[in-house]
């Protein structure tokens, strides 16, 4: 009887083991580790790239990666840089190679469903477009019946442009697939491909980086919707909510005219909404288990979410896409980035 209860002692501690590291958060496993491994292209001027001649990594997505850093462990070089491409970003995060995912990826109702992921909030908005050589005489996608279009491995693109085909009734045109933009760039330069296509955004970001951005030319049509969104496994509302706010907290602070350069004045400031956004006395961290001063340290790092924008895509910048009259801009100016409310 004795050895009996000993063994199911035994199985009920392990139950309760396994229990317990079945609820931890991940939120929990990075404040212990230190380090928050993020998930990112390094293809991507913009977004997530690795510049060659700073050795740094750079970009929208880099810089969300360096706020959530900042706000979860107080310092935004805590964080381990880890490359995904189009096909690999899913599998990273589901077998925790890494926390959390920025890398231009477009929110789909399928990935929430079938691959088991959350999305968090909108980050960028953006649409599928068409590359072709200047001396390429194309002028617009219905020009490339018969032709050949390359775009990344894994993406969205290779859908929407095989539904593009079908409704069209084009039957001998083809889709190359590449491991990540590089790639695909190099393929559209050596002639492989009569064409490249992903994000609007990204064929900007490689034509202006060029040495001749006029050797390119991006066609004005639109084929479909690419709203961006980082993304986190699935079933861990303490890990997303607390990077859902952290997201929104940057989007707060550009439309309360909170930035790096006015923080420490901002901190002194006696408006009682703002001293709480910036968890001077009791703020809204405990609530996420994050530091009362979570968006502060954010903003510190990398500023508000127009200062990462005009840092990474804004008019000093190679690949500038102007955000004014676009879904980027701010609601406050008829665009889409919104927080809701905090008080």
């Amino acid at each position: 009887m004795k050895l009996m209860k000993i063994l199911a002692a035994g199985v009920f501690a392990g139950l309760a083991f396994a229990a317990t590291q079945a609820s931890a958060s991940v939120l929990d496993t990075v404040k212990q580790r230190g380090t928050l491994n993020c998930g990112t292209d390094n293809t991507a001027p913009g977004f997530g790239y690795l510049n060659t001649t700073t050795g740094q990594m750079e970009g929208l997505d880099v810089d969300f990666c360096k706020a959530i850093a900042a706000a979860v462990l107080g310092d935004a070089s805590k964080v381990k840089f880890v490359t995904v491409t189009d096909k690999s970003r899913f599998d990273a995060v589901l077998t925790n190679q890494v926390d959390v995912v920025f890398a231009h990826t477009t929110v789909k109702p399928a990935r929430e469903s079938s691959i088991a992921i959350d999305f968090l909030p909108i980050n960028f908005y953006d649409g599928t477009g068409i590359m072709v050589k200047a001396d390429s005489g194309v002028k617009e996608f219905a020009d490339l019946d018969g032709a050949t279009i390359c775009t990344t491995q894994g993406s969205a693109t290779e859908t929407v442009l095989t539904g593009a085909f079908k409704a069209r009734g084009w039957k001998t045109s083809k889709v190359l697939t590449y491991e990540n933009l590089e790639k695909l760039f190099a393929a559209l330069n050596s002639g492989r491909c009569n064409a490249m296509s992903t994000d609007k955004s990204a064929l900007a970001a490689w034509a202006g980086n060029s040495p001749t951005p006029a050797d390119y030319v991006i066609l004005p049509d639109t084929l479909d919707k690419s709203p961006f969104a980082g993304f986190v496994a699935a079933n861990d509302s303490k890990w997303r909510n607390a990077l859902r706010w952290i997201s929104f907290g940057l989007f707060q602070a550009e439309e309360s005219g909170i930035t790096q350069a006015n923080l420490d004045e901002q901190l002194k400031s006696e408006d009682p909404f703002v001293q709480k956004f910036l968890g001077v006395g009791a703020g809204y961290g405990k609530d996420f288990g994050l530091p009362e001063d979570f968006v502060a340290q954010a903003v510190k790092a990398v500023g508000n979410y127009g200062e990462i924008y005009d840092r990474n895509l804004g008019p000093n910048t190679k690949m500038y896409l102007d955000r004014k009259g676009t879904p980027n801009a701010p609601w406050t100016q008829g665009g889409a980035i919104y927080s809701p409310l905090w008080n």
